[in-house]
Formats: C-alpha cells, structure tokens, sequence
C-alpha cells in the first residue's frame, strides 16, 4: 500500500523485485538468529552431541546442530536452558520423533493432505510374467 500525497492510501501490486527483497531480508534476519544462537550455544555447551555422544572438532563442528528443547526456535534465553547440541542425525531423528508424536495424538503435521494413490503399476506384471513362461 503506498500513501498518495493526500493522503489516501493506494493499492499496488508487488513486484518480483519487492518480493525478493523481502524475502531476502527474511533469510538475512533468520541467519543472523541462527548464528547468534549457535555460537552462543557452541560457546556454552560442550561440542559433544547431547543423544549419541559424538564428540565434535573444529574439522566437523558444521555437523553439529543447535535443537530447541520445546521446540519454539523463538525461544532463545541466553544461559542456553532451552538448546542442547545435536548431531545433524540426531537432530533430524528428534524432529521426526516430534511429527510421529504430533501425527499419533491426531494433529496434522503437514497443510495438504495426501490423496490416495489409485494408480497400480505392476497390476499386469503377473500377465507379463506369464506369457514368459510359455
């Protein structure tokens, strides 16, 4: 919306140009979060992944994670209380865990819901299998 020199609001489309931006300044600010939390977190936790014990260099540091324990990545208290290292295995297998929790209590985890398959590609595979036969 734009705002016309008396004053009554106009509307105007967005264009690709603004919608980059936006989204780029987005990105920026969430890598900008997510640095600052990691490093605090790399800073006060040990480099070892809080699930499976693997120890962590400088050489593989990039394949440790920072997991949110309540899972609110807005949720962010600088003594740390909410995060804990993962491994980057550890860490997709805790979110899986959370979805499977979710999904299991009846919640739907995902905006579309998938629609059934209808489509049988190997229903003439036994016909096929036996003219071979013959």
């Amino acid at each position: 919306m734009k705002e016309t020199s008396s004053g009554k609001s106009v509307e105007r489309k967005a264009t690709k140009e603004d919608i980059a931006q936006v989204v780029a300044r987005a990105r920026k600010t969430q890598e900008e979060q997510l640095k600052g939390y990691r490093e605090q977190s790399l800073r006060i936790h040990p480099w070892v992944c809080a699930r499976c014990g693997r120890e962590f260099t400088n050489k593989n540091v990039h394949m440790l994670t920072v997991h949110h324990k309540d899972h609110n990545h807005d949720n962010n208290p600088s003594d740390g209380s909410n995060w804990e290292n993962l491994c980057v295995y550890c860490h997709d297998n805790e979110h899986r865990r959370f979805l499977d929790h979710l999904e299991g209590a009846g919640i739907s985890t995902s905006e579309k819901q998938s629609e059934k398959v209808t489509h049988k590609p190997f229903a003439a595979l036994a016909g096929l299998l036996d003219k071979d036969k013959k």
